[in-house]
């Protein structure tokens, strides 16, 4: 295999839209000049999160067990309920046990585990929305009665109210209830983390039937779904009236209840009064509180923790954890790959591993520039992307001017800075995506898995460098006998990557089959980031083609995002404009505006040279642009694990990337 000349020329074409003379320094001289610190969903350097500030919002939910349905809420245990727990209804009685309903003046709840109080409920959306929303809303709510209570039709599309869009999910779960428990007479759905407010149409039938205030009570009993609970009626002589009663309740809502009649006691033989009772399907019932309890017994472990490395690849860190802590690297989930040559600072989730176990391990790991802190239970594990971003701390070292530049350093320096802030900075894929071999790069070996040359990639993945220590070693020895067993031997235990590989390449062989068996030992995150290495690779080129051709003019064919607010760094295809002739001639767009397409599924590709420079590079090298040859390209993928198409939705159709 021929050797990559210099590391630094494979970033050589790398351009820049400046004319500024810039100074030369070195960043990376040792892992201390560049700390990086993950920023967490809720905008927490994770370095510094404590377990009670992560935990605060988890006090206020119930527990699980309480509830037949997960999102139900108990109003009444939060922190800002207050009050008596007073039966509303003076009409409609609800009882607890399994005996035939009881009439009478006794009230019981509805459901104990919900706040019958007026006052509690308007503390309990008084505490989650802003002044303002939570007047409108209201103001929704009596618009909404008085059209009904005037028989006047609501006209058109049914109106809606929206409390916006609220990012944590807790809190969209107790106003979804607190919502419906204060006025059964709306119901709330939810788009996309919005919450939307809309008339109950059922809750408007079921007033031709009842009076309102069984409806009110009815549809706050179905929400509450409390186990174990029972509604009932007014008493109603009148058989065809009950009959309709019955019909509505088993059409609207027969897969959650059951309704029956029941005589009420002292009634009168020659003219009977009869209640309806509706309780909840007693086989959905007992099938939900017996795979709560098995969820329970065969509940997942989940330890949520801070990871601190120094000068350590992510995937040997985490094959360290997994092999002193007894589990597998595929048990950990994160929110994104860091550094090597570098101090870093990422949150992790452990499958399986209490955090007692984990903390016994600490002492162990300092040994290799490892900590862990922040350590607690939570409930899942982390996603790629999961994250808001990351804070650095960066060194630079050996600074001097350019040479023929007779400007004082300290001044250049000043300049390059408000340079940046001025005009910003091409936002290119870093060398560490790619790694820091000289023969290998991880974007090779994403190029051989895309065209599905299995034997390849594992060749390359096995490839050794030009030192002479156990690891290279091993992998030269491998390349030359093909021994994975013998390899296996001589490989160092903490190359936990590499042993995956050689275990399984020894149970299944060094063919086109069985190196596909052995890669698809490692997790997926990790098969999956060279695929992206290669990707990011030729975004890297198509910037520096597109500026080298056009500059930081906005041209006919290029594609720029409309959404100007949006701090992703990542849009889809609904997001992307394509300029026209008049926008160029208008200057409609600026630079900063423009993006180009991360490669994936179902891609857009600009309207001009650059467009065509797509096609000719992965043309090049073997790939092409359609649709169908993408999925024939990663067939192995496709038929190896059946959800690859959604993930190279998911993950690749995030399409387009800032320049």
């Amino acid at each position: 295999m021929e050797e990559d000349t210099d590391f630094r020329i494979r970033f050589s074409s790398l351009c820049f839209i400046t004319d500024h003379v810039g100074f030369h320094g070195t960043i990376k001289s040792s892992p201390s000049d560049f700390v990086v610190i993950e920023i967490d969903e809720q905008g927490q350097l994770v370095n510094k999160a404590t377990d009670e500030s992560i935990c605060k919002i988890s006090k206020v939910l119930p527990e699980p067990s309480n509830f037949t349905k997960k999102t139900k809420l108990d109003l009444q245990i939060l922190p800002f309920e207050e009050g008596s727990n007073k039966e509303a209804s003076t009409l409609v009685r609800c009882s607890n046990d399994d005996q035939n309903p009881q009439c009478g003046s006794e009230k019981d709840t509805i459901n104990s585990g919900t706040s019958e109080c007026e006052e509690e409920r308007v503390d309990v959306l008084g505490s989650l929305l802003d002044e303002r929303t939570n007047e409108l809303l209201t103001q929704f709510a009596c618009d909404i009665k008085e059209k009904w209570n005037s028989k006047t039709e609501l006209v058109g599309p049914s109106p809606e109210f929206s409390l916006g869009r609220i990012l944590d999910k807790n809190r969209r779960a107790i106003l979804h209830s607190a919502i419906r428990q204060k006025f059964p007479f709306l119901i709330t759905v939810g788009k996309n983390s919005e919450i939307v407010v809309k008339p109950n149409i059922e809750y408007k039938e079921l007033c031709l039937l009842v009076s309102e205030e069984e409806a009110f009570d009815f549809f706050k009993y179905l929400d509450a779904k409390k186990e174990n609970s029972k509604f009932t009626f007014k008493p109603d002589t009148d058989k065809d009236h009950r009959k309709a009663v019955h019909h509505f309740v088993n059409k609207k809502f027969g897969n959650l209840v059951e309704t029956k009649s029941f005589p009420e006691p002292n009634y009168n033989a020659g003219n009977p009064n009869i209640v309806i009772t509706v309780r909840f399907r007693e086989k959905a019932h007992k099938h939900r509180k017996r795979s709560r309890l098995e969820y329970q017994e065969r509940k997942v472990i989940y330890t949520a923790f801070t990871l601190r490395k120094e000068n350590m690849e992510m995937f040997e860190a985490v094959g360290f954890l997994a092999m002193k802590l007894g589990v597998i690297p595929s048990d950990f989930s994160y929110a994104g790959l860091k550094d090597k040559k570098a101090i870093t600072y990422q949150a992790m989730v452990v499958r399986k591993v209490t955090p007692e176990r984990l903390k016994n391990i600490e002492k162990e790991i300092e040994k290799k520039r490892m900590n862990v802190f922040n350590i607690r239970s939570v409930d899942d594990s982390l996603r790629l992307g999961q994250l808001k971003g990351n804070h650095f701390d960066i060194v630079i070292r050996n600074l001097k001017t350019q040479i023929n530049d007779s400007a004082n350093l300290r001044e250049r320096i000043l300049e390059a800075i408000e340079n940046v802030k001025n005009k910003g900075f091409v936002n290119y894929y870093g060398p560490q995506r790619f790694g820091l071999g000289r023969r290998v790069h991880t974007d090779q070996i994403g190029l051989a898995l895309l065209k599905g040359e299995m034997v390849k990639a594992v060749t390359l993945f096995l490839t050794p460098e030009d030192l002479d220590d156990p690891v290279n070693r091993a992998k030269k020895y491998f390349l030359q006998t093909e021994d994975a067993k013998g390899t296996l031997s001589l490989m160092p235990e903490f190359k936990v990557r590499e042993r995956t590989l050689l275990e399984s390449l020894h149970r299944f062989g060094v063919t086109e089959e069985g190196c596909v068996q052995a890669w698809f030992s490692f997790p997926h995150s990790m098969r999956i980031f060279y695929v992206h290495a290669y990707s990011s690779k030729i975004w890297n080129e198509a910037v520096s083609y597109r500026l080298a051709t056009y500059g930081p003019r906005v041209v006919e064919g290029d594609l720029v995002c409309l959404d100007e607010d949006s701090d992703d760094e990542h849009f889809p295809n609904s997001k992307v404009h394509l300029v026209t002739e008049e926008e160029e001639s208008a200057n409609t767009y600026a630079i900063h505006q423009v993006v180009l397409p991360v490669l994936g599924y179902n891609i857009q590709y600009p309207k001009n040279k650059v467009g065509l420079w797509y096609q000719e590079v992965l043309s090049r090298d073997g790939l092409q642009t359609s649709i169908t040859s993408m999925k024939e390209d990663y067939k192995i993928e496709i038929e190896k694990e059946k959800n690859m198409e959604i993930i190279r939705q998911d993950k690749w159709r995030r399409d387009f990337k800032k320049m």
